[in-house]
């Protein structure tokens, strides 16, 4: 730190120098009509005698990374949203503008004008003839930021991450890709994106602990949003027959590498349609995304070794289908604990299964699931036909009333989606809501309030119809072999600085 302190020093006084002389070290506006890449991609073919007979000016503007000074010339790397090239300052330019070049840094940020030519190891590059400083950098950038395995310190600072490792910057472009190819595929499709509120007056539409802000002008608590999925569905009341919306959630809970407690999620309902029509519908979706941003439906998957071989996702459909019931027996669990609250506590007790006392039977056959069975699921799988319980806004199974037509994506051991037969039968919803009622009495923080507005809106009457929730940044995350959540949101949250 003292290092860093000595250096900014340093800067500071440069930064001085250019005032003294008149000269604005945080510039005008810059009219940059190219870009590193482009020219790069421009002149590729062209060699130094073809360049020399040719119009090539340009201009761009950018960060310098790299500067090696020669006394009376000078080689620089330039960086702009593109990527970066080589410039070259000659003993012209240094003397007719050495009261900016004597102050230049690494990480000063300029803008220059000239014409492309040939370095004598064939090096594309352009020859500047004139250059101005548009802002003057303050801080070194680290020498030794490249390979750190500190992510806390790259999220904290991710302007450093992505000035100085163009591999992030890079995942973080085909981000947006993804979220593009996401609204293409709903908008071709007919689907109409919708916005919902971000603060509810009651925490509803999943099974999670909210935040809690207050609204002064109102006099009331407010709750940011858990899930959007009850405002959707009142779409679907009005008469909307296909929405989504890609949003943000916000749960209080816990963080780890696969958790945040801010994430964005894709949500989608569609009338007349069920759960099976969803899962045909998701191996229609996720295999497309896919290809649109790697090229092929195989995905590295964890470590992999020095020539890029290991585990493979592949996406290729068709996908696993099994019931909740099939794959815990698929993994040894007693199928009596579906039926038995106490042969679940025992199960829960000797395979040393955390679960509060006052856990009800839905919550303990998830938490068996969750350690005995998700981690197993990494090549794509559907889980379905859940316990109600476990499923307040669920549609029942005919012939198994006591479980709902739902299922949950797996992949690379993760959920990545959870979709249902919506329950449309108001007077079933309510008495649902009841028994979420009689859980939070109970002591269960994630339990569900009632909503006497969505039943009203039941009551008007919704179309049969089936609705998905996907989260984005995990299914990004699955399809780039990221391995913390982190990593793939550009400002995530983290502990106060010490």
């Amino acid at each position: 730190m003292e290092e860093v302190n000595e250096l900014m020093q340093e800067r500071l006084k440069k930064l001085q120098r250019l005032r003294d002389e008149g000269l604005e070290p945080y510039g005008a506006p810059f009219e940059a009509s190219d870009k590193a890449t482009d020219l790069s991609a421009r002149y590729q073919e062209n060699d130094k005698e073809q360049l020399q007979s040719m119009e090539t000016s340009c201009s761009l503007a950018g960060r310098i990374i790299s500067i090696r000074n020669f006394g009376k010339t000078a080689f620089a790397h330039i960086q702009d949203d593109s990527g970066k090239i080589q410039v070259y300052f000659s003993k012209e330019v240094i003397v007719g503008q050495s009261n900016i070049f004597k102050n230049l840094d690494i990480g000063d940020i300029i803008g220059l004008k000239g014409s492309m030519f040939r370095t004598r190891t064939n090096e594309l590059t352009v020859h500047a003839d004139t250059f101005e400083m548009l802002c003057k950098s303050l801080r070194p950038l680290p020498e030794k930021w490249h390979g750190l395995k500190d992510i806390e310190t790259r999220c904290r600072q991710r302007y450093v991450d992505l000035i100085v490792n163009p591999h992030v910057k890079e995942l973080f472009l085909k981000r947006s890709s993804f979220v593009k190819a996401v609204r293409n595929f709903f908008d071709e499709r007919g689907f109409m994106e919708v916005e919902t509120p971000m603060m509810h007056q009651i925490a509803g539409g999943a099974a999670a602990k909210p935040f809690v802000t207050h609204h002064n002008a109102l006099g009331m608590d407010l709750f940011l949003r858990i899930a959007p999925e009850l405002y959707l569905k009142k779409l679907l009341v009005g008469g909307y027959e296909k929405v989504y919306e890609i949003n943000k959630n916000f749960r209080n809970e816990g963080i780890s590498a696969k958790h945040n407690p801010e994430f964005t999620m894709l949500e989608f309902y569609i009338s007349y349609k069920d759960y099976n029509f969803l899962m045909d519908f998701t191996e229609e979706l996720i295999p497309h995304l896919c290809e649109k941003i790697n090229g092929t439906l195989k995905v590295p998957f964890g470590e992999q070794d020095e020539e890029g071989n290991g585990e493979v996702i592949d996406f290729k459909t068709p996908w696993t289908r099994m019931t909740m019931l099939q794959s815990m027996q698929q993994q040894g669990v007693d199928p009596a604990v579906f039926d038995d609250l106490e042969v679940a506590r025992k199960y829960a007790f000797d395979n040393k299964i955390d679960v509060s006392k006052k856990a009800n039977h839905a919550k303990l056959l998830d938490e068996i699931f969750s350690k005995k069975v998700e981690p197993t699921l990494i090549q794509p799988t559907f889980i379905t036909d859940y316990p109600v319980a476990l499923s307040p806004l669920a549609k029942r199974k005919k012939d198994e009333p006591d479980f709902v037509e739902r299922f949950e994506l797996f992949i690379g051991g993760r959920e990545v989606a959870n979709a249902f037969s919506e329950l449309n039968d108001p007077a079933d919803q309510k008495g649902r809501f009841m028994e979420q009622v009689e859980a939070r009495k109970q002591g269960d923080e994630e339990a569900t309030e009632m909503d006497e507005d969505y039943i009203r809106a039941l009551e008007y009457g919704m179309p049969p119809a089936a609705g998905e929730g996907i989260g984005i940044d995990r299914l990004f995350m699955i399809m780039t072999n990221t391995h913390s959540i982190r990593d793939v949101i550009l400002f995530p949250h983290l502990r106060p600085e010490q």
